[in-house]
């Protein structure tokens, strides 16, 4: 088997890391050939055994610290580059190779779409057990840097230290941190002084609020401990201009929340909703949670160029709300996905795992009739809004568990439809929603992924009723190993 099937171990192995033995081996000159799964390069031993390598790229030649040793593979974290990829290029984040973000940043950006590509094919061929008809070549983000939409910062008592400030003389003010969490760790966060994804003024925001945390001695939660003040920081940014900020507490101390959140208001008026929770939970999702508006409006509004003539589409988007992070380039990979569907004025057409509305209210100028289903209860409530607010009436949503809703009394009740977009979680479909599916028999079936291994497996399970007859890859997140892919399914005659 070749190096590809052992990156798929990242994509379906068990989580836990109880009884894990730590290995203590080391291997030089390893010349890395390949990426696999999770953006990891791929090498081979003299004997032959494939290596997976963090901290490098294809290319490069490095030695090797062992962290796990299986019987076909092992995996490790680069200790040193004896000889430099040809496709290097210089990062531009100071934390780069700390922080868990931009772990592809070292990487021609040309580089990253070809390896995102081959991904996105390998999985197809070898997990989907298919071979599109077409395949396009894949679609680049024109921004690359600054492009997200929304981040989210965690707080920590406890900061990460880096290698060269745990070596150095470097005295440690303060161990409270505002910033990214180390990849692959919910307990540690790196404190960031600057980052690249997301424009202004979102670093702006992020260090007056730690700078107001720091002079006022407001206390950083501490995530093993269960205790502190300051939890989570969310900023939400639109191409209309509006912004969102949401802090979220893990503790009730009605004094530092005004304190905090008038300072706030008072730097940054261009703020247009400004929201807070206090969260007490274990852990910081908000989705069970009451959100609440300490000044502006309780969400903001996105735009976007209609696929259909020339008006503007305009997004409620709230703080539970999915909206996908790079909006500019969603534009591309809705557009692409519309392009395969090919949808006309006499076409019922479902929308599966619809969140906002965006692909639905996209078709609804041309399909006669759309059905977006979604379990987030707010989202579909902001679908309601965004159709509304665009002036469509052909556009009905569903909220609930696509498991759950989406069967025969469904069918029933909405009718046959001629098309289904689909686009669901990283997880991807339910096996009870695949089984529907092919109960159901649609024409086409436009599946839109952000996980093209899932996306794979589910193709996998449909291959004896349709063909994949188009696939194209959308990159929505420059620097990372993330990809989208817009895939056209086809029932068999």
């Amino acid at each position: 088997m070749n190096a590809f099937f052992y990156a798929l171990v990242f994509y379906f192995r068990p989580m836990g890391r109880r009884g894990r033995k730590r290995v203590q081996l080391t291997l030089e000159n390893i010349h890395l050939f390949d990426a696999g799964g999770k953006g990891k390069a791929v090498g081979k031993t003299e004997e032959g055994q494939i290596v997976l390598v963090t901290g490098a790229i294809p290319g490069d030649t490095v030695d090797v610290r062992v962290t796990k040793k299986k019987k076909a593979y092992m995996e490790g974290k680069t200790t040193n580059i004896s000889s430099f990829s040809d496709k290097r290029v210089e990062p531009v984040c100071k934390h780069f190779g700390d922080c868990g973000g931009c772990k592809w940043q070292q990487m021609d950006y040309n580089q990253q779409l070809f390896f995102k590509q081959k991904e996105v094919s390998n999985n197809l061929k070898f997990i989907g057990k298919t071979e599109p008809t077409l395949t396009e070549d894949i679609l680049g983000s024109e921004n690359i840097y600054n492009y997200r939409n929304k981040m989210e910062f965690s707080f920590s008592s406890k900061k990460w230290l880096t290698e060269e400030q745990i070596k150095s003389d470097e005295e440690i003010d303060s161990r409270n941190g505002l910033g990214l969490h180390i990849a692959g760790a919910w307990d540690k966060v790196l404190h960031l002084d600057e980052c690249h994804l997301q424009h202004a003024p979102s670093d702006e925001i992020r260090k007056t609020i730690y700078a107001f945390a720091i002079e006022n001695d407001i206390s950083f939660f501490d995530p093993r401990e269960q205790h502190g003040f300051l939890r989570t920081l969310m900023i939400r940014t639109s191409l209309s201009g509006e912004i969102m900020v949401l802090l979220q507490f893990f503790e009730d101390q009605p004094k530092w929340t005004e304190s905090l959140l008038d300072h706030i208001a008072d730097k940054f008026p261009e703020v247009t909703s400004l929201l807070y929770v206090i969260n007490k939970k274990g852990n910081d999702t908000i989705y069970d949670q009451d959100v609440l508006v300490f000044k502006g409006e309780d969400h903001i509004n996105e735009i976007m160029s209609s696929y259909y003539g020339d008006q503007t589409l305009k997004f409620r988007v709230g703080p539970k709300s999915f909206y996908q992070t790079n909006p500019a380039q969603a534009f591309t990979l809705y557009k692409k996905a519309l392009d395969f569907g090919e949808v006309t004025d006499q076409d019922l057409v479902f929308d599966l795992y619809t969140g906002t509305g965006t692909i639905a209210l996209f078709l609804a100028q041309q399909a006669k009739k759309i059905v977006g289903v979604e379990s987030v209860p707010e989202a579909i409530a902001d679908a309601k809004l965004n159709a509304e607010v665009n002036q469509i009436d052909n556009a009905d949503f569903v909220v609930g568990d696509m498991k759950d809703v989406f069967n025969d009394d469904f069918i029933a009740e909405h009718g046959q439809p001629d098309v289904v977009f689909t686009d669901p979680p990283r997880d991807g479909m339910h096996k009870k929603v695949v089984e529907q599916l092919l109960k159901l028999s649609p024409p086409k079936i436009v599946y839109v992924s952000c996980n093209s291994a899932t996306q794979a497996r589910d193709i996998e399970l449909m291959k004896d009723k349709y063909t994949v007859e188009k696939s194209c890859a959308v990159d929505m997140f420059p620097h990372t190993h993330h990809i989208e892919n817009v895939v056209l399914l086809k029932l068999k005659d």
